[in-house]
């Protein structure tokens, strides 16, 4: 008997089991599944209601209604993030300190996230995530009203890291979102919790930098109190149960495995390699624009310049059609297709220098676009790898984005101050085509651990894909039984090649079978 736990294309979650059986005369393939333990309290006492129980006969329908609030409490929880950016000359005044000294505070958040990304959103592979969410939710709430309280100076700083590190709700949500939503939706799905995370940052820069321009800076941490409780009633009464993953690991080895996949994925290390490029690009024009706008021949206010993050809102709008074109497509191809937009409309920043606002619009409505469908076609291609671990892979696509965010800030703000905004577009449009060519090493339908190189054609479609996976199953299954019937003819009395026909029927049928579950999950 072999077992091979895999995601299957009639929609099959890993909480179930492809499972190959010789008996006798026939091979079998069946899907069996897993049985696990349900509950009905979190915590022990907290009541689940009853429609959001994990049962395995009526697994929890992943909707429109369902996405739509994983992408609220995106928005709301890692606003958390950047409430602080509008606000550092409020904070020195408030806290009687330099400006040196409260340019600490972004770096904190930034590096509680990171930590957080690293050993708390990995958890969602070990423990039940509602549970893991609740809790969250409440203790990021709970130290936010420390944050509007505070006096000190130092106070603020250490819950501002404390808060970075729980922060990480959206990075356990959308390994969530993969599990619940069917393949055929997983990047639609992905593509509005990415939404919801890219609007979060927008909403928390353009709502901070308001209302600090009218009244004080702690009503926004009194507002962002009330939008994370909300988020908690939210998830509360929406967010399904869903049983744990990878029973009898530990914590240590859940994070040993996340560093192994780092460095023996090819798929994973080509990503994380065009993730960082990506991420780099984005940061260093939002933040260079901030010093084009301002000065000639533009000389827009601060709060001219904090609306015109409003234009990001409108490709953060595109994501249900960036996810509806991923899910047709083989992810390999969305991110070419990306990237080489993103190749275009970099050229456009490179010579909208003073030119025309127009051009500068133009531009920060194509990287916010096209860098959102590269993230998404990578997250969709990386999740398929192994539906056990998306926690850990999504926590290292993190990682390497987090990287390419400083590069990008820190790299591009001293060539804009050295050089101007051509070079620091030009730093970008070389970026991209880093991207490109890491895209290019590696083929679509490569197997698995295959570094460099193309293979299995060039079929664009998922569609088509599926078809011909269909019909090679159903060449195997009648290899196989042609197989069986040749060594159901040999069982006559006397025949000494019986046994060994037989044995080698079965163990033919059975690699067979494992070769498609290999070839599904290659191209999940």
């Amino acid at each position: 008997m072999s077992e091979t736990p895999q995601e299957h294309p009639s929609g099959r979650t890993s909480g179930e089991t492809l499972q190959v059986v010789a008996d006798g005369d026939t091979i079998l393939s069946v899907v069996q599944p897993v049985f696990h333990e349900t509950f009905s309290k979190d915590f022990g006492f907290l009541p689940i209601p009853k429609h959001l129980r994990y049962d395995p006969e009526h697994p929890a329908h992943f909707g429109l209604l369902l996405n739509a609030t994983f992408g609220i409490a995106s928005t709301f929880v890692v606003a958390n993030l950047y409430y602080c950016q509008p606000l550092l000359i409020e904070f020195s005044k408030s806290f009687n300190v330099t400006y040196d000294e409260v340019s600490r505070i972004p770096t904190l958040v930034q590096a509680g996230y990171a930590v957080g990304i690293v050993f708390i959103s990995t958890l969602g592979d070990l423990v039940r995530r509602r549970p893991l969410l609740l809790v969250l939710v409440t203790i990021s709430s709970s130290l936010t009203i420390g944050l509007a309280i505070t006096k000190s100076l130092a106070v603020f700083e250490a819950l501002c890291f404390l808060v970075g590190m729980v922060t990480v709700v959206p990075q356990v949500l959308m390994p969530l979102a993969a599990d619940l939503a069917p393949p055929e939706r997983r990047a639609s799905a992905l593509s509005i919790v990415l939404a919801g995370l890219l609007l979060g940052v927008l909403f928390a820069r353009v709502l901070a930098g308001i209302i600090a321009q009218f009244v004080t800076w702690r009503v926004v941490y009194y507002l962002a109190i009330g939008l994370q409780y909300f988020v908690l009633v939210l998830l509360y009464w929406m967010l399904p149960d869903y049983p744990a993953k990878n029973k009898g690991a530990t914590y240590f080895g859940i994070l040993y495995s996340m560093g192994k996949f780092a460095v023996t994925e090819p798929m994973l290390i080509q990503a994380y390699l065009i993730n960082m490029p990506s991420s780099a690009c984005f940061s260093n024009f939002w933040v260079t624009l901030t010093f084009l706008l301002g000065g000639p021949p533009y000389g827009y206010s601060t709060l001219a310049i904090g609306l015109f993050g409003l234009v990001g809102m409108f490709g953060v709008a595109m994501a249900p059609l960036v996810g509806r074109t991923i899910d047709g497509l083989v992810p390999w191809f969305a991110s070419v297709v990306a990237t080489l937009a993103l190749l275009v409309f970099q050229a456009i920043a490179v010579g909208a220098d003073g030119v025309n606002i127009g051009a500068i619009v133009v531009v920060c409505f194509g990287i916010d676009v096209f860098r959102q469908m590269v993230q998404v076609s990578l997250t969709t291609s990386v999740f398929g790898l192994d539906p056990t671990a998306r926690a850990r892979l999504n926590a290292v696509l993190l990682l390497s984005l987090f990287i390419g965010q400083v590069m990008g800030t820190s790299v591009g703000t001293l060539v804009f101050t050295k050089y101007g905004w051509r070079p620091a577009a030009a730093l970008s449009l070389a970026w991209t085509g880093f991207m490109l060519f890491m895209i290019l090493l590696r083929g679509p339908h490569v197997s698995r651990y295959t570094w460099f190189g193309y293979s299995g054609g060039i079929e664009i479609r998922k569609s088509k894909l599926n078809t011909r996976e269909r019909k090679q199953e159903n060449d195997a299954e009648a290899a196989v039984a042609a197989d069986i019937n040749a060594a159901g003819e040999a069982q006559e009395p006397g025949n000494e090649n019986e046994k060994s026909l037989r044995a080698e029927a079965e163990q033919r049928g059975v690699a067979s079978k494992a070769e498609e579950v290999e070839k599904v999950a290659s191209h999940e």
